[in-house]
């Protein structure tokens, strides 16, 4: 985005909510305060220092407005953005642009969903659409199926290298004291689970669990008096591409080709420097399009490139160290996880999945239907 500078804000404080499957009683914006009141809690502030907050949920259309009114505070800066998974990334940039003018100081970004509670329709209700709807497609798989499908068209990708993404997410996940999923996960059981969209298998599909976060964002000077290490902000950016998926230009590049260039300018850096990704996997197919859009391998080369075993433990690139969406958790819109992931692997707190050096790291969001892409680069103090 122009106008922000690199190292000009610090995450200094992440938490999860509960998660997996939490009482009948609790709400979304109990999730987001309860991870607000542990995100505090790891960087040492109090309630009373946030003076910004920034929220979205498909449960609450007045999300920010909502955990104000439940924290009892009254922030100078609040922004509700909605576009769906990437809608954290957004705000995290949104909350770097207030906080280097001065309208903020401290920045609380929540999310929460009891999606798995209450199912998954009733947290994400569908509009009807004219062009699509009549076909009655099971969205939002069936639309990342057709992008699966034209990939392999295009490009010869295999049920097989989906099915890898899916197995590499699971090894991860075991690491994860975290994780919904607990048992090894093999090709074969990917390939033969229950067919839900072809090509997609149940395996190929994202866990649908109750959960939500928090991360407290701060400036780079605060952030240095705080009991944490800061995790400084590089490089963000932000690019919508379509709304429906009969809309998308072409299947098989997304509009992370724009947010990615966006956040490496900003951060003067390469694909080749980052040392861990923490990538947006509602699908198996989403890991793939995005190692290609933000420049990791060459169009058409994902499914090839996850083949051996690359993105795995041991592999040749850390990607989705917490098991993701496929294997770890996935409360709807996970775009706020998958930061706290990549903040967590920059301070080296990631125990047994700990990338080894990790200084650089970078987390992308996906929203909608491969809609809306949001990248951001993390990275510790010695890369300012």
């Amino acid at each position: 985005m122009s106008g922000l500078l690199k190292g000009s804000v610090a995450v200094v404080g992440v938490a999860e909510s509960d998660l997996g499957q939490v009482a009948p009683h609790t709400s979304p914006i109990d999730l987001m305060a309860q991870a607000t009141m542990r995100a505090l809690d790891d960087c040492g502030l109090e309630l009373s220092d946030v003076d910004a907050v920034l929220s979205a949920t498909s449960q609450s259309r007045y999300s920010a407005m909502a955990l104000c009114e439940y924290l009892r505070i009254k922030p100078k800066y609040f922004d509700g953005t909605m576009i769906g998974g990437a809608s954290f990334m957004s705000h995290l940039a949104h909350a770097q642009a207030a906080i280097q003018q001065g309208v903020c100081e401290v920045a609380l970004i929540a999310y929460g969903s009891t999606q798995r509670s209450v199912s998954r329709a009733a947290a994400t209700p569908r509009e009807y659409n004219f062009f699509e709807s009549p076909y009655r497609p099971l969205l939002p798989v069936s639309a990342y199926a057709l992008a699966a499908s034209r990939h392999m068209y295009e490009f010869g990708t295999t049920r097989e290298h989906l099915a890898k993404v899916a197995v590499a997410a699971r090894k991860w996940a075991l690491l994860n004291p975290a994780a919904w999923e607990k048992e090894p996960l093999t090709m074969e059981q990917v390939l033969n689970s229950r067919m839900v969209s072809h090509p997609l298998t149940v395996r190929d599909c994202c866990l649908v669990t109750d959960g939500g976060g928090a991360i407290i964002v701060t400036s780079a000077a605060r952030a240095k008096t705080l009991k944490k290490k800061p995790v400084y902000v590089l490089g963000v950016g932000e690019s919508l591409g379509h709304t429906t998926i009969s809309n998308m230009p072409d299947l098989t590049t997304t509009a992370a080709v724009e947010s990615g260039a966006q956040a490496y300018r900003m951060a003067g850096l390469k694909p080749s420097e980052v040392d861990m990704l923490s990538l947006y996997d509602a699908f198996t197919i989403t890991p793939i399009l995005f190692l290609e859009d933000l420049g990791f391998c060459p169009k058409g080369e994902g499914g090839r490139f996850v083949a051996d075993g690359a993105i795995a433990p041991g592999g040749k690139l850390a990607v989705n160290t917490s098991g993701g969406g496929l294997s770890y958790c996935h409360p709807g819109m996970y775009g706020l996880l998958v930061m706290i992931e990549a903040i967590r692997q920059v301070r080296g707190e990631c125990g047994q999945r700990q990338v080894k050096d990790c200084e650089i790291a970078l987390a992308h969001g996906n929203g909608g239907v491969l809609s809306a892409q949001c990248t951001v680069l993390f990275g510790s103090e010695a890369t300012l």
